[in-house]
């Protein structure tokens, strides 16, 4: 059984549970750390040559690293599978990080396909996360770091199934940190712009994009600061407060 790892003198996490073990934004983060001392990584994910490869360079960065099977889709095995994980000693920071985009026209005409994004982004991360959130709890420390979206702040027509899910899962992450406030368990909310990645290459690119490695530096920032929600970038936030009040005729006009 591998020897319980706390977080050092700095606060930086030293063992990491990712969900979504192959996320970019993730990906970034568990790097990032690494430099900084973490020593201990889990990938969860479905298996798959891209989740070993991932696995690969994170050891080859010096990291003791692991993989298990998950799968979003499936929270009758979230915790056997997560079990086995906190089994095998504390883990200082779970990171969710799993979730499609789907595409807004298919999915439209395609009610299973649409469900399938809401399973994915909302159901299957509560699950998860109330597996994660409780042992965590059980341990008495722990972080757990939820990826959100600028598009769950309002529904826009051009992405709202996704952003739909995007928000339910906001609200549960900030539901969940209220209930363990005072437990020992920091829960933190991240919610980027859009993030230039693999899965949204294709996609036009907003004003704000952002990449991986500056999602990762602002939450390893935020986790320094105990933040309960980080914006990326941070003027993100004034944005998405004037958008939140844009009178909905106006809105639905605007090519957004």
């Amino acid at each position: 059984m591998a020897m319980p790892a706390h977080k050092d003198a700095f606060g930086t996490p030293q063992s990491l549970l990712i969900l979504g073990g192959t996320s970019e934004i993730a990906l970034a983060t568990a790097r990032r750390l690494i430099t900084r001392r973490a020593r201990t990584v889990w990938l969860a994910g479905r298996p798959s040559p891209e989740l070993e490869r991932a696995a690969g360079h994170l050891r080859a960065l010096g990291a003791d690293t692991r993989t298990v099977a998950f799968d979003a889709l499936d929270p009758e095995g979230h915790e056997s599978a997560l079990g086995k994980v906190f089994a095998e000693g504390d883990i200082d920071l779970v990171l969710l990080a799993f979730g499609v985009l789907g595409d807004q026209a298919t999915d439209e005409r395609d009610p299973v396909a649409a469900a399938r994004v809401a399973q994915t982004n909302y159901t299957g991360a509560v699950s998860a996360g109330l597996v994660c959130a409780g042992a965590l709890q059980a341990q008495g420390h722990g972080s757990l770091v939820v990826l959100s979206s600028a598009s769950g702040e309002r529904a826009r027509r051009s992405d709202f199934i996704y952003g739909s899910s995007k928000a339910g899962l906001d609200a549960f992450a900030q539901g969940l940190g209220d209930a363990l406030y005072g437990t020992g368990v920091h829960v933190m909310v991240v919610r980027p712009a859009s993030v230039r990645t693999r899965q949204v290459a294709a996609r036009e690119e907003g004003p704000l994009a952002t990449t991986p490695e500056a999602v990762a530096t602002a939450i390893e920032l935020g986790l320094r600061r105990r933040s309960e929600v980080v914006w990326v970038p941070g003027a993100l936030r004034l944005v998405m407060s004037a958008v939140r009040h844009v009178p909905r005729a106006l809105f639905r006009r605007l090519s957004l």
